[in-house]
């Protein structure tokens, strides 16, 4: 086993049964996990049976019916007071988030920044979003409607593993704040980083029973959330997603999915080449690429190729890697042998098939047993795996083009659609931007620009998956719209004194001077 002895921070025997006691389970199996930081086991994770996953919704389904009549501006109290103990609290999380996921810690950081961000976000905007609203009725003065979002009632949230902290609770967070409960299978890579969250759920102020987690292996545990929940919220691959849609879509229930990525950048003519190098080097490695919004093309006019080639390879070169609980590293590790596996074969046959490895393409095993250093390509050709398949890991390949019509061309081309990013003057870039077909699109930025905007939504298009988190929309799909009319003093069909004949004329006259007042 790998001897990394500047990773100290242990998870106690004492802290790790007091998060897994969250965990509903009476099977009495168990299943460990290891640290990608020195491939060490990090703690033993007991498992749930489909009986559980059962039970966790008969007492999620009770307490939720108590929690949607807890008033919004209570849920709000409970969001803002959460907000602060993410920041309080971060310390820990920042230690679990590294265990389990191996990437460096400003990375880890933009965890808790992200989720903290999001319980602002809604615990500020929640009654104005989901709150009565009025709509125009029938007749002015004489109908009233308003409209209210009904929570759909218990959400299941299957979480991913590389981004344990905020992919595991803020999709779920935005559903509690909507009147759900949840019931919640986070990955078996990362379940303490999740369960420290759902503590802080409760710390906050939120009922226990509202939020229930479930372990173990999808095919068992997840098949069975979605066989229960009222609606779906996934994130992973599109091969998963896929099922998972085909799944809700039997059972006539609602799901969103973020799915897989094969996200373009497009270095525009008149860019900064420098600062679109180093735009590139965070966009490209953050979480050593696993993220499902990560660069992995890069489209360069050929005036500028050569030079953004060379700073974009200088900067590489130039990062700090580690697998210590620090600040001092630039990218982390890969987070299991099967990540490491995917990044070879990659690199290998993008080589057989003429690419170039322009910086990094080796594993690093004296820095930790499933490192990979950052990697950039050149010359890759459509025959090669990584042309379009995911890589989601380190590895980011560059092309030449001779047109903007070009560059969009390829950058819309493959299946994907999740996000994409620009750089240039920003006018040109705009309009660049708008012509992507992609869910999000960052100008002169990789991802977190609309990553880190709450109030902008965030997802896919085409295989990239369906729905939006984040903004009102990450709320309202957790909700069912309800409109509920009130008619005062005539009904709707007219008075009864009035015969069907003239009434229509009436109504005919009634609707020609609405239209000419302006009236909707």
């Amino acid at each position: 086993m790998l001897d990394v002895s500047q990773v100290t921070y242990p998870v106690s025997d004492d802290r790790v049964r007091q998060l897994t006691a969250l965990v509903r389970t009476s099977l009495g199996e168990t299943r460990r996990t290891v640290s990608p930081l020195t491939g060490d086991e990090i703690a033993t994770i007991p498992v749930s049976s489909v009986d559980d996953v059962s039970s966790a919704f008969e007492a999620a389904r009770c307490a939720q019916r108590a929690w949607a009549r807890t008033s919004l501006q209570a849920r709000q109290r409970m969001l803002l007071r959460l907000h602060d103990l993410v920041l309080d609290r971060q310390e820990e999380l920042l230690d679990l988030i590294q265990l389990e996921s191996g990437k460096a810690r400003a990375h880890a950081f933009d965890e808790i920044a992200h989720l903290a961000l999001t319980a602002r976000y809604y615990g500020r905007r929640l009654a104005k979003i989901v709150g009565p609203h009025r709509r125009s009725g029938v007749y002015p003065g004489l109908t009233s409607v308003r409209q209210v979002q009904q929570p759909k009632g218990v959400v299941g949230v299957i979480s991913p593993w590389n981004y344990p902290l905020t992919m595991a609770i803020s999709d779920g967070l935005a559903a509690l704040a909507a009147g759900n409960a949840v019931v919640h299978k986070p990955d078996s890579q990362s379940p303490l980083t999740a369960l420290a969250g759902v503590e802080l759920l409760r710390d906050a102020g939120f009922p226990p029973e509202i939020w229930q987690v479930v372990s173990g292996q999808g095919s068992v545990v997840g098949q069975a959330i979605i066989e229960r929940a009222d609606y779906i919220c996934f994130t992973g691959s599109t091969a998963t997603g896929k099922r998972v849609a085909s799944q809700c879509a039997e059972r006539l229930i609602g799901c969103s999915l973020e799915l897989g990525g094969k996200n373009p950048m497009i270095l525009l003519p008149g860019a900064d080449v420098e600062k679109a190098a180093a735009g590139a080097v965070t966009a490209a490695f953050s979480s050593a690429g696993q993220l499902c919004v990560s660069i992995e093309r890069i489209y360069v006019h050929r005036r500028q190729y050569a030079a953004f080639r060379d700073a974009l390879v200088r900067r590489v070169q130039a990062m700090s890697f580690g697998t210590a609980l620090d600040w001092e590293a630039d990218m982390g590790t890969l987070v299991s042998p099967a990540q490491l596996a995917t990044i070879e074969k990659h690199v290998e046959d993008a080589k057989a098939h003429g690419a170039t490895v322009l910086v990094g393409g080796r594993a690093r095993p004296d820095l930790g047993p499933w490192f990979y250093e950052p990697t950039v390509l050149d010359g890759v050709t459509p025959a090669a795996e990584c042309f379009a398949e995911e890589t989601f890991g380190p590895l980011v390949s560059l092309y030449v083009y001779d047109t903007v019509d070009e560059a969009v061309a390829f950058a819309n081309a493959g299946a994907y659609g999740l996000n994409a990013s620009v750089w240039g003057p920003a006018r040109a870039a705009k309009q660049v931007a708008a012509r992507l077909k992609a869910g999000t699109v960052n100008v002169n930025e990789g991802f977190a620009a609309t990553f880190g905007s709450i109030d902008a939504p965030m997802g896919g298009m085409r295989e990239s998956g369906t729905g939006r988190r984040q903004g009102a929309e990450g709320l309202l799909r957790f909700t069912e719209s309800q409109a509920i009319g009130a008619q005062r003093l005539m009904p709707v069909g007219g008075p009864p004194f009035i015969g069907a004949g003239v009434f229509s004329k009436l109504m005919t006259l009634g609707l020609r001077i609405l239209k000419k007042a302006g009236k909707a």
